[in-house]
């Protein structure tokens, strides 16, 4: 088992090594980076917005590129997290908090240091678990069958919901009406078109990159717009890059639970960088001898949650690459970057492209160190973009969104589309309601109705097959336990509490 490991992995490094995917591999992790420092861009709508690209790009370059923009924005995030008291990215929320304050104390080169190598640290182990727990994951997954990935379908998407900040009820509105968008065109078993409304361009379903560059591109784009005069002057040096003994005393154990946290919790459906930071956050507040010195400037409030942020984003390409199932947004992103080229996700990925699946998982920790360059040494750089005003951004960004979506099909009836997705989306975000559900409802939908349906042929028509079946039975057990103890009046409060940055 163990040299069958190093024998996939030394495939995916001679896949990885190659000058085109080390361009691509550096590209990913330079606009993550870039992203991610620049507050109102993140990696879900960079990732739609650049979508339509890898229609041009070899697979394995596009979805490594993919990779280093979802996981470089982790890194990005801390910087204006740090010196601005702007979280780049939502999961560098909480690195405000302690990250700040250590740069008002004449610590920012410090900080900054420990965010990288605890991101790196996160980064490295946890790209490890996925080529560990990869193949041993896809062996199982061969087992099931169409009732059995039925009901892990329901269990991602109740999970979604169950780990998803804000309302609860707003969350499984958002799913339902992915769900109901996945339905729309022609039926895959009798060939009827359905609820295109005599739309023909509706008859081949709604594209999903349209629907995630109009619910996060357009939509992002219009709501930074009310925010862009909030962007401060950096009104501290950065000084040292070297953490002192004591602050890396400090700093090392936080990154070693942050890591443990977030990998764990990368997996869970609904999971990722987001709730691994606030989670990480919470725990090392709670355990600490001294929790008065967080929101001060305590070492450890830095390097767990951006230990736990990187190590969550990595480890959610493993329900991914093993089940096919997306966990969060951006993998949902990732399925349709795979599916652009025609590859199921899924494990089958790993025994019919094994160059894609270990090259990506390789380039994952060749990115790492990638990125431990451009955050430390190019600081200087990210604090000027920094004071680059959003006004002058976003009518290349708008631009550049809407020649992908025309590149899609070369349709202008696709622009409309994004533009009416943009603008419901915008109306969301001001009622509150995330677009992560929807596009995990959209990307699950078709999967889930087409194992269902499959599931009703095979047992003649039976709905009992998905009971009698043992692992389906467990899977829909599992949702329902999640279901009753979400209802929990206690359990409910405390998931409110883990999304409230103090």
């Amino acid at each position: 088992m163990q040299m069958e490991l190093l024998h996939n992995l030394y495939i995916g490094f001679g896949v990885a090594f190659t000058p085109e995917n080390l361009f691509y591999a550096f590209l990913g992790c330079l606009l993550g980076t870039l992203v991610g420092v620049l507050p109102g861009l993140g990696p879900v709508p960079t990732i739609a917005m650049l979508l339509p690209i890898t229609y041009v790009l070899p697979p394995i370059a596009g979805l490594i590129m993919l990779a280093g923009i979802y996981y470089g924005a982790q890194y990005g995030g801390s910087t204006t997290a740090i010196l601005v008291n702007l979280p780049g990215e939502t999961s560098s929320v909480v690195t405000t908090l302690d990250g700040h304050a250590m740069a008002k104390n004449g610590r920012a080169g410090a900080a900054l240091a420990i965010a990288a190598l605890a991101s790196f640290f996160a980064g490295s182990v946890a790209t490890l678990l996925l080529a560990a727990f990869a193949a041993p994951l896809a062996e199982v997954a061969f087992k099931f069958g169409p009732a059995e990935y039925f009901s892990l379908m329901v269990l991602g998407l109740v999970g979604a919901v169950v780990l998803a900040s804000g309302s609860l009820i707003k969350a499984i509105c958002m799913i339902l009406l992915g769900l109901l968008l996945g339905m729309v065109g022609t039926d895959v078993n009798s060939g009827v078109a359905r609820f295109d409304f005599g739309v023909p361009e509706l008859q081949d379903g709604i594209d999903f990159a349209i629907v995630a560059m109009g619910v996060f591109g357009f939509a992002e784009i219009m709501s930074n717009l009310e925010d862009s005069g909030e962007q401060g002057d950096v009104a501290v040096a950065v000084g040292s890059l070297y953490p002192n003994k004591q602050e890396f005393k400090e700093a090392w154990p936080a990154a070693v639970r942050g890591t443990a946290l977030g990998s764990l919790l990368g997996i869970l459906p609904g999971g990722g960088a987001v709730l691994s930071s606030f989670a990480s956050y919470t725990l090392e507040k709670k355990i600490s001898k001294h929790p008065e010195r967080f929101g001060k400037g305590h070492p450890a409030g830095v390097a767990g949650p951006e230990a736990a942020n990187n190590a969550g984003a990595q480890t959610s390409f493993i329900p991914l690459l093993t089940l096919g199932i997306p966990g969060n947004a951006v993998m949902a992103l990732m399925v349709g970057a795979m599916t652009i080229h025609n590859i199921q996700p899924g494990p089958q990925v790993m025994a019919s492209h094994p160059d894609l699946f270990w090259g990506l998982i390789a380039s994952m920790w060749i990115g790492n160190l990638m990125l431990v360059v451009l955050n430390l040494p190019l600081i200087g750089i990210w604090v000027k973009l920094l004071k680059v005003p959003y006004r002058i951004l976003f009518p290349a960004i708008l631009v550049f969104c809407t020649i992908g979506v025309y590149s899609l099909n070369y349709n202008s009836f696709d622009i409309f589309t994004t533009a009416c997705f943009g603008i419901v989306g915008y109306i969301w975000s001001k009622l509150k309601c995330e677009g992560a559900p929807l596009l995990l409802g959209l990307v699950l939908g078709p999967m889930m109705e087409e194992n269902f349906r499959r599931a009703l042929l095979l047992s003649r028509g039976s709905y009992f097959t998905f009971l009698e079946r043992p692992l389906s039975a467990s899977l829909l057990g599992a949702a329902l336990i999640l279901v009753l103890i979400v209802a929990s009046p206690s359990i409910r409060k405390k998931r409110e509490e883990t999304f409230v940055e103090e």
